[in-house]
């Protein structure tokens, strides 16, 4: 019985613990739009300016025993899709040591200030700017196809390029299947007998 109570009143005590944290958090990065909390366990702090190859998102996330246990570490969102894999892992590693080196003590505050420290050095290799080769290319593509379409419409509007009565000509001599129809040179005998006078002869 006593060691449930022991169970439960560290439970509590986190919990108190936890609460006194967050409070000491939103009063510190009141104002500060780098900084947010997710929920009452997860807090988030970006470094750089928006649009800056260098610019990073970082996540902390509370676990009940937190923080006799290190709380978990990500950069692994979507903000950050631009980070090299490489400089992700050095970033999570670094603020790992710290979290390590201060169990027992409320630290999110420390790490999100440790590493406004560290960045710089933690960020050398990655680059200034974004990669733009893939996306010219891709442009490049875009364009040529653009090109290429517009040269079949172009084929396209010339063939149609018949007046009215050039297409009534060429539907009148074909059928559906484009086949000319049996005797469409036959001669109208009587039509070619008034034209020449035949019947004026025969007469």
């Amino acid at each position: 019985m006593r060691q449930k109570l022991k169970v439960q009143d560290q439970g509590k005590t986190m919990q108190e613990e936890h609460a006194e944290e967050r409070e000491v958090l939103q009063s510190i990065y009141e104002g500060d739009n780098n900084f947010c909390m997710i929920n009452d366990t997860t807090f988030q702090y970006k470094y750089g300016q928006t649009g800056d190859n260098k610019s990073f998102l970082v996540e902390i996330g509370w676990g009940p025993q937190y923080p006799s246990v290190a709380p978990t570490i990500s950069l692994d969102l979507f903000y950050n899709k631009h980070i090299l894999a490489s400089v992700k892992e050095k970033i999570t590693m670094g603020l790992q040591e710290q979290a390590e080196a201060n169990l027992g003590m409320s630290m999110t505050f420390t790490l999100f200030e440790w590493l406004k420290e560290a960045k710089d050095e933690l960020l050398d290799d990655q680059p200034a700017e974004a990669l733009v080769s893939n996306p010219v290319t891709e442009i490049t593509t875009d364009v040529t196809q653009i090109v290429l379409n517009d040269d079949s419409n172009e084929a396209s509007k010339k063939k149609e390029q018949l007046t009215k009565a050039q297409k009534r000509r060429m539907w009148d001599r074909q059928n559906a299947h484009g086949e000319r129809p049996r005797g469409y040179n036959w001669v109208d005998i009587i039509k070619h007998l008034s034209q020449t006078g035949g019947s004026k002869n025969d007469g």
